[in-house]
């Protein structure tokens, strides 16, 4: 059943009119999730809502009920698997339309050591590729599993599916960045996993979008201390993201030109690479906050 029509995503001087009903967005506390969340807030729409972080996920779904949506909260760690999959067959109920998977964290290298050791902390590591890799794939495989039993339906744009899946990858997937190792390690698997997975998934009639985006001006961002080129606002941000979601993008990329000159530096040998990284703020120990 049709329940409304969103009308302030644009494409250039075109609106975009397009229809949702039930909502899903992970990481909903804060940063792109409420963004999100609140975008697409409005009468008739359901947003389920889901961050380990009650505080914020709490002020995100009151904001969303002012706009006049309905909003389920959860306070769930996307690393219980269990319970993911609990909240999203619940969430889900007979149809499920969108999911945005936003949850995830980054960090950098901790101080140098008295001897001179520089590498990430194992606990870091593992809760780096914990929350951004399993933690998605903990709620991707069961959105997967409840847009499988939908129908298919036509919407504005001719389409006929099942659902829509957007996932945030980062531009870190596409270098070997020395000063955030795992979170570059974390965000390429997903990235990579959801480009691999969407035309079969398409074929059946669930769209698959992986977002590689540069720095946006999120709290998770704030606390570098270093320039960020080619920050966007959390506003911009949810507007590519939502339009290139819509339009069943494979792989939506912001700012363009960071992100096609971090593919070409990939493409250098990785110790000519490597000069140049060495001398980013970004890449000394201690250069980004290690959570």
């Amino acid at each position: 059943m049709i329940l409304f029509a969103h009308e302030g995503i644009t494409s250039g001087q075109r609106s975009v009119t397009v229809f949702f009903m039930n909502i899903l967005i992970t990481g909903a506390a804060s940063g792109i999730g409420r963004g999100l969340a609140l975008k697409l807030a409005r009468p008739g729409v359901s947003l389920h809502l889901c961050d380990r972080v009650e505080d914020d996920l709490m002020k995100t779904a009151a904001l969303c009920t002012e706009k006049g949506a309905r909003t389920f909260p959860a306070v769930l760690d996307i690393r219980d698997r269990q319970g993911m999959a609990d909240w999203v067959s619940g969430a889900a109920g007979e149809r499920l339309d969108m999911a945005f998977l936003c949850a995830g964290i980054t960090g950098g290298l901790p101080p140098a050591s008295d001897d001179g050791w520089v590498m990430e902390r194992e606990e870091r590591v593992r809760e780096m590729i914990d929350i951004n890799l399993t933690g998605t794939l903990n709620t991707f495989f069961p959105v997967v599993t409840a847009m499988r039993q939908q129908e298919r339906r036509h919407d504005h744009s001719g389409a006929n599916l099942r659902g829509r899946i957007c996932v945030m990858a980062s531009v870190a997937g596409f270098v070997c960045y020395p000063g955030t190792p795992s979170y570059s390690a974390s965000k390429t698997a997903l990235d990579r996993f959801i480009v691999a997975n969407a035309s079969c998934l398409e074929r059946s009639g669930i769209s698959l979008t992986s977002v590689c985006c540069g720095f946006v001006d999120t709290p998770m961002v704030r606390q570098n201390r270093f320039p960020m080129p080619g920050l966007v606002s959390t506003e911009e941000a949810v507007r590519q993201i939502l339009r290139g979601t819509l339009r069943r993008t494979r792989r939506v990329i912001f700012p363009a030109w960071l992100v096609m000159g971090s593919r070409l530096m990939d493409l250098l040998p990785p110790r000519l690479a490597e000069r140049y990284y060495g001398t980013q703020p970004s890449a000394q120990p201690a250069g980004m906050p290690d959570f």
